[in-house]
């Protein structure tokens, strides 16, 4: 590769990065995700381990995402790590429709504003047993 293309090219990546993280913070810092979150947990105290641990996810995951990298590790940490990444994602959802509000209008609009919490675990537990079908079926089924 040239030294031309070589320039374009890490041009073009710190660009495309540069607008990817920037909208990732926008995301976070405009809807107030982090701050809502931790107000939820009544973890106020842990607000800037979140936001760090946001930051360096984010990081990691550009960075693994470049690299042809694979963990060397047993399949059994799968198990933790899937658990802790679903719980942050699921946190982080969590804290964006109760920001935006998703909830009251849709208990409103189908009719259960007085079973919510109804609503909620349904919900809940929807994403759980989805998520594990997906998991012991199609990935088991993939890995073999």
């Amino acid at each position: 590769m040239t030294t031309v293309k070589a320039i374009a090219v890490i041009v073009i990546g710190l660009a495309g990065g540069l607008a990817v993280g920037t909208g990732f913070v926008a995301f976070l810092a405009v809807l107030g995700v982090i701050p809502r979150l931790t107000q939820l947990t009544k973890t106020m105290k842990w607000i800037y381990a979140y936001e760090w641990s946001a930051v360096f996810g984010a990081v990691t995951g550009g960075w693994m995402s470049l690299r042809s990298s694979a963990l060397d590790i047993s399949k059994y940490w799968l198990i933790p790590l899937g658990l802790f990444s679903g719980v942050f994602i699921g946190m982080l959802a969590a804290a964006l429709t109760e920001v935006l509000n998703v909830w009251p209008i849709l208990a409103k609009r189908i009719g259960m504003v007085d079973k919510i919490i109804l609503l909620m675990m349904a919900l809940v537990f929807g994403k759980v047993f989805g998520s594990l079908f997906y998991w012991m079926y199609f990935v088991e089924v993939m890995s073999l």
